[in-house]
């Protein structure tokens, strides 16, 4: 339980999922770390169609030039930006090469 202005809650306060690192690994493809310390493979292909404002990102330069803000990834000077949530819904587990994936 804990209370945050004045109001009391039953369950213990949920940290915000941050971006902590990213990196382009290939055409239109990222990996990202979360602040769950995860590390994820995001493919933008599949969300330019679904999120028209990512439509400017088709462009490679535009897209491998990203900034981490506030724990959320951005492009064109903020202009365009992305859930930390909602990257993380449409990734996809990571696990490097060499590493075995915890059971």
């Amino acid at each position: 339980m804990f209370q945050m202005n004045g109001i009391l809650y039953a369950n213990e306060p949920v940290r915000e999922l941050e971006i902590r690192s990213a990196r382009v690994t290939g055409d239109h493809i990222m990996l990202v770390t979360f602040s769950t310390g995860e590390t994820r493979l995001c493919d933008f292909t599949e969300m330019y169609d679904d999120v028209p404002a990512f439509a400017p990102l088709r462009d490679e330069k535009t897209f491998e030039d990203f900034r981490i803000d506030h724990g959320v990834l951005t492009w064109c000077n903020g202009d365009i930006d992305i859930s930390p949530t909602y990257l993380y819904e449409h990734s996809y587990e990571y696990t490097a090469y060499g590493e075995l994936a915890s059971a």
